[in-house]
């Protein structure tokens, strides 16, 4: 006989009480794909987009909740909270492998019904590059139309990056974090600082004198490990699809794109390697 999942107590009507779909608001989710073409390869381009700002919206909801749990001196969450957050850039890497299924010839089918729209006015992307402390001012610029994105960025712009909190949790733990780093213009982005260095160095050079700091600069190293494969596989994902095209927000393409790889979160904790 075929199994009937309510002899083991299975609920099984749902005109009166809420379903997984209901709860999960599936049906506004599976109706959100617009394709603007017939091409075959479009709902492939927009679901992959969709599903990356999705885990972005928790990777923001995650990172705001690392800098609180850093400014509370509870550095045990926050670093719980970043290796989750090492893994949903892991989930948005995957991400690139599906995409670049998609062939040039496919992609031309459906290219110019894009407009002008392009990744890099992600508003959620770059919260996240504010929220980690790439903080150019220039890409305010895409956002200027919509007043409700500008106040978040620039309340993002307002308060500590990631960096800059676990930099005040050391100060806090009493390394000799420089004033000049603890006291900077937030909106500015981080700049190299040889004495910050100095402090991972002393950090890395005892680590079981200073373990809660050394958890929190391999946490932090990690993250930013997997972002930059996240940029890395944009990249390649690009070039693979249109090669050395103008982007179609009118960037340059790849060559911007490999500009972005330049981009160091925490270069103190890159560069301290070679001084071990």
């Amino acid at each position: 006989m075929a199994y009937d999942p309510a002899q083991d107590g299975a609920e099984m009507d749902f005109r009166k009480r809420m379903s997984y779909g209901d709860y999960l608001q599936i049906d506004q989710i599976l109706t959100a794909q617009k394709p603007l073409s017939a091409a075959h390869d479009e709902l492939l381009f927009i679901i992959q987009h969709q599903t990356s700002e999705l885990w972005m919206k928790l990777a923001l909801y995650e990172l705001d909740a690392a800098r609180a749990q850093l400014a509370a001196d509870n550095s045990r969450a926050a670093l719980k909270v970043l290796a989750r957050i090492a893994r949903i850039f892991e989930q948005l890497n995957s991400a690139w492998d599906v995409l670049r299924t998609m062939t040039p010839s496919e992609y031309t089918e459906f290219r110019d019904d894009l407009g002008q729209s392009s990744g890099f006015q992600s508003w959620q992307y770059r919260l996240i590059e504010y929220a980690v402390g790439n903080r150019n001012l220039a890409m305010l610029r895409p956002h200027e139309h919509r007043p409700d994105v500008m106040a978040l960025l620039e309340a993002e712009l307002a308060r500590p990056s990631l960096y800059d909190e676990a930099l005040r949790r050391l100060s806090r733990l009493g390394l000799a974090v420089p004033d000049a780093a603890l006291t900077r213009d937030l909106r500015q982005p981080w700049q190299f600082d040889a004495e910050v260095m100095a402090v991972w160095a002393q950090v890395y050079r005892d680590p079981s004198r200073y373990w809660e700091a050394y958890e929190i600069a391999e946490k932090l190293v990690d993250f930013e490990d997997y972002f930059r494969r996240w940029r890395f596989n944009h990249l390649t994902t690009v070039e693979r699809v249109i090669g050395f095209k103008r982007g179609t927000g009118g960037t340059a393409g790849t060559s911007y794109l490999k500009r972005m790889l330049e981009v160091e979160l925490f270069p103190e904790l890159w560069r301290v390697r070679t001084e071990l």
